[in-house]
């Protein structure tokens, strides 16, 4: 007799179990699409109010990259003095300032695109370098120097703004 009470109030516990697992699997599931969802939402509203901002920092980082690019550079930054020495650390000082005036830009972009503009900067100051070991005499002559330098080349600043174009388009 026991055994058969054991047997049918396993037959009533039974269906009560059954049913509450569904209904916590449910509940879960529904749990689980909310959270979701509402990830989904802010992260569609932060993307709104964001994408503005970093399309500002990507198109101030291509404005730099134009300016710093040897042939506007040089024809913008003209030599105070006759001095070659002096030229050359005025060509390094205008890159440095202004990649100095951009420097908060980087909390927008990625750290792969970011190291892509500081390398472009950094080749465009040892293309200076070098032009200015030259056994030139003059400021003038340093600016041709620069400037046949770079003829030949692909700047560093255009390979660095291509870059800059591609994550701006993987950005839609």
């Amino acid at each position: 007799m026991k055994g058969e009470q054991i047997l049918q109030m396993f037959g009533f516990l039974l269906p009560a179990v059954v049913t509450g697992v569904v209904a916590f699997y449910f509940f879960k599931m529904h749990t689980k699409n909310e959270d979701g969802r509402r990830r989904f939402l802010l992260h569609k509203d932060t993307q709104k109010n964001t994408l503005p901002i970093r399309l500002q920092a990507y198109e101030r980082m291509a404005l730099f990259l134009e300016r710093i690019a040897i042939p506007s550079l040089v024809v913008r930054v003209a030599p105070k003095s006759t001095s070659k020495n002096d030229y050359e650390n005025l060509l390094i000082k205008s890159i440095e300032t202004e990649f100095d005036h951009n420097l908060s830009q980087q909390i927008y972009m990625t750290d792969e695109c970011w190291n892509v503009i500081k390398a472009a900067k950094s080749a465009t100051i040892q293309m200076i370098r070098k032009a200015a070991m030259s056994e030139t005499d003059s400021a003038d002559k340093l600016r041709e120097d620069v400037l046949t330098e770079t003829m030949d080349k692909t700047s560093p600043s255009t390979t660095a703004l291509s870059f800059v174009k591609k994550e701006i388009g993987d950005l839609w």
